[in-house]
């Protein structure tokens, strides 16, 4: 609610700038007599979960292919969380039928208030058994997956409930095959490790001493618990995979279905104009025509100025007011914006909305905009949303999106945050995970 409450100040105190800004009025340009009278709708789509991100770890530090990790070897990831989030992962420790290395259903904290945990994490991790299959001795079973025929061989477990290991077999200690550890990266980005500490000497067997691999596993930033099984039940998002035979496929499905970043979506601009790119280019830095505002605090008004003042523009419209709202706001989950415009053949649509979780980034139409009628003259309707790009102003260095001190729910005022070392206008590629544009936002075109 805090967070809600303080995008909703923000972007509602720079949308009634907007209002203000543009000299543009709310009553559709005067139409001609091919003209036709449109409606956009920018549905906001995107959906909150106690997943707030969701990957797979499987390619060793220094590796090229993914593998497991033998002993001396690690796993790595990095992720962005805020206070209040956990981190859960799961691995295979290989040597076994189904049994896995994991925290416990809350995972592990990673602030301690709002201070980044950070060392050694291992004194919370465990070994689990999937009861999926029935257990062997570790290192000698033939269902066990270096020795078994092919994937999910073995008798099932006659116990099916998830439950840390307990069936009078003698493993390592957790701490003597793996170690996890948190480092910080600033700005609430975190890197986790998984290191395989094992030796040639700690799995010792009937027939000798085995190495105990890591399997290549699946990882989870939640705020709720139990987000990759619930102890005492049988699995229920896919672990036997993951557990049985390394295979993450499954459970990462699950999650990914169960993982989504609510999304505001700040007040915008729209532009009637003709072939030329008009709100923005890709590729060039922005020139200062308004679009930094829009882009890092969801301030439309500048760039709405500018357009209204370019020849080529027939219409520029803000779009600040959430339809049903009595005033300018952002747009949650199951609200939308709706304006009204006319155009005439040959004319193009130019689109730009903050995606607020961010820095500096916006979702909007190819530079060129999008044709609004098609070769026969007919005007574009329905659903345009694959036409929608996500887009980096170029303005600000990307923190990972929804923890970044400097995006706009977290940042103490209007224009902070490290300069983009890139200034280019481009498509978004950060190496960061961003969750895909039809997951967030719906953008649709009616007559009148």
């Amino acid at each position: 609610m805090k967070m809600r409450n303080l995008i909703l100040m923000l972007t509602a105190a720079l949308a009634l700038g907007a209002l203000a800004g543009c000299s543009d009025d709310d009553d559709p340009t005067t139409p001609g007599a091919e003209s036709q009278s449109f409606t956009l709708t920018i549905e906001n789509v995107s959906s909150g979960a106690d997943n707030t991100v969701s990957g797979v770890f499987n390619t060793p530090v220094g590796e090229t292919a993914a593998g497991p990790a033998f002993p001396g070897q690690a796993y790595e990831f990095v992720f962005g969380a805020n206070p209040g989030d956990m981190l859960s992962f799961a691995t295979m420790m290989v040597q076994s039928n189904d049994l896995f290395y994991a925290p416990g259903g809350g995972g592990i904290a990673l602030f301690d208030g709002d201070t980044p945990v950070q060392g050694d994490v291992t004194a919370q991790v465990h070994l689990w058994d999937a009861g999926t299959e029935m257990n062997e001795a570790p290192g000698e079973g033939p269902n066990q997956a270096p020795r078994q025929s092919g994937a999910d061989t073995g008798p099932a477990d006659a116990d099916s409930s998830v439950r840390m290991v307990n069936d009078g077999y003698i493993y390592p200690a957790v701490d003597a095959v793996i170690q996890v550890t948190l480092t910080h990266l600033g700005d609430h980005l975190f890197r986790a490790r998984l290191e395989n500490v094992s030796s040639g000497s700690t799995l010792m067997t009937m027939d000798g001493a085995v190495a105990v691999p890591l399997a290549p596993g699946v990882f989870t930033v939640h705020t709720g618990s139990n987000p990759l099984f619930v102890s005492g039940m049988a699995d229920q998002f896919g672990l036997e995979g993951l557990a049985e035979d390394g295979d993450p496929s499954a459970i990462i499905a699950s999650l990914e279905a169960r993982t989504g970043l609510a999304v505001p979506l700040a007040p915008g601009v729209v532009a009637v104009h003709g072939d030329a790119a008009m709100l923005f280019h890709s590729g060039m830095t922005d020139p200062g025509t308004g679009l930094e505002a829009l882009a890092e605090d969801g301030d439309p008004s500048g760039l709405a100025a500018t357009l209204d003042a370019v020849g080529g523009v027939s219409a520029v419209k803000v779009f600040n007011t959430p339809v049903g709202a009595m005033s300018p706001a952002p747009i949650f989950p199951g609200d939308r914006y709706q304006v009204m415009f006319n155009a005439m053949p040959g004319d193009r649509l130019g689109l730009a909305t903050m995606f607020v979780h961010s820095n500096d980034l916006f979702y909007g139409f190819d530079p060129a905009g999008l044709e609004l009628f098609d070769a026969m003259g007919d005007p574009v309707t329905g659903d345009v949303t694959m036409y929608v790009r996500l887009w980096d102003a170029g303005t600000e260095m990307n923190q990972w999106p929804g923890v970044g001190p400097d995006q706009a729910p977290h940042q103490s005022g209007p224009d902070s945050g490290t300069a983009d070392g890139n200034s280019h206008v481009r498509l978004v590629d950060d190496g960061f995970m961003y969750p895909m544009t039809d997951n967030v936002v719906r953008v649709t075109l009616s007559l009148n």
